[in-house]
């Protein structure tokens, strides 16, 4: 029998997004795509933050064909007047912004840190942690206004073990992380949480290379995760109600591998 103390409907809606409108960055493939296949589907209205313009249209049928509202924004993460736009017209089509997922970064190839560059960081900065930071300031005094907000960020699991090779990205992800603390420190007042997702959810490209060999020989669970059904749970859960005393935390979305660091 249910418990007497336990409102199921109250329950419900705690965890639900249904008519919350997430924006989420670098949508149009990978694990932007599943988080925004999976939002739409919990009944969230989805914005595809997307620089590429057939991946944003891709999506954004397939989230059409869904019966997801949706809307398509075509954004380079670089250019702080774009993610301004973006959110601009986000307010417009749906008259509020709930949820922000900063997944879109721009990448560049492995190597040793002594071979790293200036211009290898800066690249890495600018699209990760500037472009969050934007993000994050273009949202705020909405999120404020309405007394309520979710952000979600994106570290990396090679940031918090400090996997070869990857020196630039992981100065930029751990940057991230640090920002995104701050960030939940000062806003908890205002009614925004902001919190950290570190996937492991490589695609289909990352086949057969080296990082991916040895994340598939250490990883417990001994499998790839999958962006919908494995990252798309924890943002849904960091874009709910239920998320309402967790703030400025890093949720290890990788099978466990982080249990090697």
């Amino acid at each position: 029998m249910p418990h007497p103390e336990i409102d199921s409907t109250a329950t419900q809606a705690m965890h639900s997004v249904l008519g919350r409108t997430i924006i989420v960055t670098g949508s149009g493939q990978g694990v932007g795509r599943g988080m925004a296949h999976h939002l739409g589907k919990a009944g969230a209205n989805v914005v595809v933050a997307e620089w590429n313009a057939e991946k944003m249209a891709r999506t954004c049928a397939e989230l059409t064909e869904l019966s997801v509202p949706n809307l398509g924004v075509e954004v380079d993460i670089n250019e702080r007047d774009q993610i301004e736009a973006m959110v601009a017209a986000t307010v417009k089509k749906f008259g509020r912004v709930d949820g922000l997922i900063n997944n879109a970064q721009t990448f560049r190839a492995n190597m040793p840190v002594a071979e790293v560059s200036a211009d290898d960081v800066e690249v890495f900065y600018h699209s990760g942690v500037l472009g969050t930071l934007w993000a994050m300031q273009a949202v705020y005094p909405h999120m404020k206004d309405a007394g309520w907000g979710r952000i979600v960020n994106f570290g990396s699991s090679m940031g918090r073990v400090g996997g070869a090779g990857f020196g630039a990205y992981n100065a930029s992800k751990e940057a991230i992380r640090g920002l995104s603390r701050t960030a939940a420190r000062e806003w908890a007042q205002d009614g925004i949480i902001v919190n950290i997702i570190a996937p492991a959810a490589a695609p289909p490209r990352a086949e057969g290379s080296a990082a991916f060999e040895e994340f598939m020989r250490t990883c417990p669970m001994g499998r790839n995760g999958d962006s919908e059904l494995d990252v798309g749970p924890i943002a849904h859960f960091l874009c709910s109600d239920a998320c309402r005393f967790v703030t400025g935390h890093t949720f290890m979305v990788d099978g466990g591998n982080f249990l090697w660091s």
